[in-house]
């Protein structure tokens, strides 16, 4: 997906190991395509991890996941001999500014997320990451003044349409959603001012070094009012809280992986897969409730986001298309 593969001729004289070197394309694109789906299906996959750490409540699931990301990524640091990276991050104050600020913007959005799938509330959650998209294409407008187009318009309309259905449904405003889309498209627009300058492992590694500081205060917190489970339910429990740093970093190094295989328009295709899961398990497996009025809200929001994918689709043909030509009138 997003990479374009041209038929070669057979040259005479070449071995099979020198014919396979001369289809690089198909098979980094087949790679790019795993990566994602490994990347976006362990996202919605979480919901069944944080109802596994039940009865923590979510500041205690937070909390040890920083901490253990922060463990779990100075491994893989020092196996990789990344600590360079890190000190080159270190020293530049522009770079660890923003990820700061990333770091502040993710720890809203997990422990958002993780109060939502804690309370039986993983269907607006999954809401917030269909949302997410048209969130993200609003912020362009305005903190990037850009200027969108008339199907974008028109889905980022149809997407106003479904809050307010919703609105309606949950007889409150869906603020579950809302912050998940937000802090999550806020994260995504700060990353994206650092750039290619920060790998995945090492921006995650700072975000969550500078949150470490309070998520160990909020552990000696809640251990005191005497609410904390790590080391009182036993083994499994301590172990299943300690793998929150696996379950952290790898999906995100799939992802990382994924984004130097595939092109921006494949990696937006995929990303639909994470809240498609979500809505899925919370239906069946964790049997929430689905009232006519939220299948009505969820329907619009659906729609926007086809009309949303179909602009994408038809502005990457045209661009891909201009880029061809480029050559030829150059």
């Amino acid at each position: 997906m997003g990479c374009v593969t041209q038929s070669k001729p057979q040259i005479s004289g070449t071995s099979g190991k020198q014919q396979k070197a001369l289809k690089p394309a198909r098979s980094e694109g087949a790679k790019g395509a795993l990566y994602g789906v490994g990347a976006y299906g362990l996202w919605g996959l979480m919901p069944l991890y944080f109802i596994l750490l039940i009865p923590a409540n979510s500041i205690e699931i937070v909390a040890n996941r920083v901490v253990w990301s922060v463990i779990f990524c100075a491994i893989i640091i020092t196996v990789s001999r990344g600590w360079g990276k890190i000190g080159a991050a270190l020293r530049s104050r522009r770079i660890m500014g923003t990820l700061t600020i990333a770091g502040f913007l993710i720890v809203i959005n997990w422990l958002t997320y993780v109060f939502a799938v804690t309370t039986g509330n993983t269907i607006e959650a999954s809401l917030g990451y269909f949302i997410n998209p048209l969130f993200s294409v609003l912020l362009g407008v305005i903190l990037l003044k850009e200027r969108l187009r008339p199907l974008q318009w028109t889905a980022v309309g149809i997407g106003f349409v479904a809050v307010v259905v919703l609105t309606f449904s949950y007889g409150k405003l869906p603020w579950i959603a809302l912050i998940l889309a937000a802090s999550f498209g806020l994260y995504g627009f700060v990353k994206n001012r650092v750039g290619g300058r920060v790998d995945a492992i090492t921006s995650l590694s700072i975000e969550t070094a500078v949150l470490t500081p309070f998520a160990i205060a909020a552990i000696v917190i809640v251990t005191l009012m005497g609410q904390a489970t790590l080391t009182g339910m036993g083994a499994g429990h301590f172990w299943l809280m300690a793998s929150a740093g696996i379950v952290t970093a790898v999906p995100l190094l799939f992802f990382g992986a994924s984004a130097r295989r595939l092109s921006m328009t494949g990696i937006g295709l995929l990303q639909f897969m994470t809240p498609v899961v979500q809505f899925i398990i919370a239906i069946t497996l964790l049997d929430e409730h689905m009232s006519v009025e939220r299948w009505i809200g969820f329907a619009i929001v659906w729609v926007a986001l086809i009309i949303l994918v179909t602009d994408m689709l038809l502005h990457y043909r045209k661009s891909s298309r201009l880029r061809s030509l480029a050559p030829a009138n150059s």
